[in-house]
């Protein structure tokens, strides 16, 4: 997801600094409109937490029947693990690397790339969010 409104400024690495608001880059990268919605549908009430997490990996995966919604929904899987993990794991915060893909930093350092995670995760259930989530939260 490149987004070119966040801005260019650069820090020394090549990864685009945050806007002065990281609250409200995290808002928005937190708001999967999509997800929410199946999940909504599906009965699964997505409160940025842990236990939401393992109730998605229990949804009956009936987008993957959807070659057009597939790919958003796993973009908007990969942005709610990132939310979750943001807002439970110490130290844990988006970034936006220069290409305009967001990761989620670590205190430790470790940059983790959640959308392709999520996508992985809606075409084929493998690795579970949770299972993915037990894995950063570790680290």
């Amino acid at each position: 997801m490149h987004l070119p409104f966040l801005g260019p400024r650069h820090t020394k690495r090549g990864d685009a600094a945050l806007p002065a608001d990281p609250e409200a880059v995290a808002e928005l990268l937190s708001e999967c409109e999509l997800l929410r919605s199946q999940a909504g549908r599906a009965g699964v009430r997505l409160d940025d937490t842990p236990a939401s997490l393992e109730a998605l990996d229990q949804m009956v995966p009936r987008w993957r029947d959807d070659p057009e919604i597939l790919p958003w929904l796993g973009h908007d899987a990969g942005l709610y693990l990132g939310t979750v993990v943001v807002r439970t794991v110490p130290g844990a915060a988006w970034q936006i690397r220069s290409d305009g893909e967001p990761v989620v930093r670590l205190a430790s350092g470790r940059a983790v790339e959640v959308v392709p995670a999520g996508q992985e995760w809606a075409a084929t259930g493998a690795p579970e969010l949770s299972q993915l989530y037990g894995e950063i939260a570790e680290a």
